[in-house]
């Protein structure tokens, strides 16, 4: 998604760690901006700055202007961007020039909304599975996320990645077969379901000693039955 933002970048000639150390304690980071055909040209950014783009609500994807002091303005995008966990800081990053009028390729984040059907009168659980797709789609059309609605879903069935929306100029990239969402059981409850039908075979088993039983006293009382009648 295109924002309406412009930072600043200085050229830079020095290469090499201790440049990068110069630079980080003078405020800055190492960048480079590449592509659309258009030589490299390494240059210095206030990594505040890109921290802001990359903790927006269109994050990596955000397409911003880049303005090189004595050089180009240009729109570009985040595509790399290195990290040091331990400083919580940026330590690089990687722009690459934009043209507007070429579709790029771009992972969009899928958002769920709505209880579903098979959570709230099954029981189920829904579970999450895919929570980026690949599109392709021209520069001004990359949207901020997609949000697909999972209230119908009942365990047992899913939606996938084929059932969401392409508006514009996008294109899924990502197999429309892949699962987004699904609603699942909960463990345990099939298990529960099946005790009755396996506590069936013990009932006849328990059942067949008193039939045999009363097969037994019928024979003998007509035995006894028999006897009798030859006394006499």
């Amino acid at each position: 998604m295109r924002k309406d933002i412009t930072i600043n970048a200085e050229p830079r000639e020095g290469r090499g760690k201790n440049e990068a150390r110069r630079l980080r304690q003078a405020g800055k980071i190492p960048a480079i901006v590449y592509g659309a055909y258009r030589e490299a040209v390494p240059v210095a950014v206030d990594p505040k700055d890109v921290a802001r783009i990359l903790h927006s609500s269109t994050g990596h994807n955000t397409i911003f202007n880049v303005a090189i002091r004595d050089g180009e303005d240009t729109p570009v995008m985040i595509v790399d961007w290195q990290f040091d966990p331990l400083k919580d800081a940026l330590l690089h990053v990687d722009l690459k020039r934009i043209d507007l009028t070429r579709r790029i390729r771009v992972s969009v984040p899928v958002l769920t909304e709505g209880d579903p059907k098979g959570v709230k009168q099954q029981g189920g659980l829904l579970e999450v599975v895919t929570r980026e797709i690949e599109i392709e789609c021209l520069p001004d059309e990359i949207p901020e996320h997609f949000t697909v609605d999972v209230a119908p879903l009942m365990i047992g069935q899913n939606l996938r990645a084929g059932e969401v929306a392409m508006i514009g100029s996008m294109k899924l990239l990502t197999s429309p077969d892949a699962v987004i969402a699904h609603v699942v059981a909960l463990r345990g409850e099939p298990a529960a379901a099946e005790a009755p039908a396996e506590a069936a075979p013990a009932a006849e088993a328990a059942a067949e000693p008193e039939v045999i039983k009363k097969g037994k006293k019928e024979e003998e009382e007509a035995a006894e039955t028999a006897g009798k009648a030859k006394k006499k």
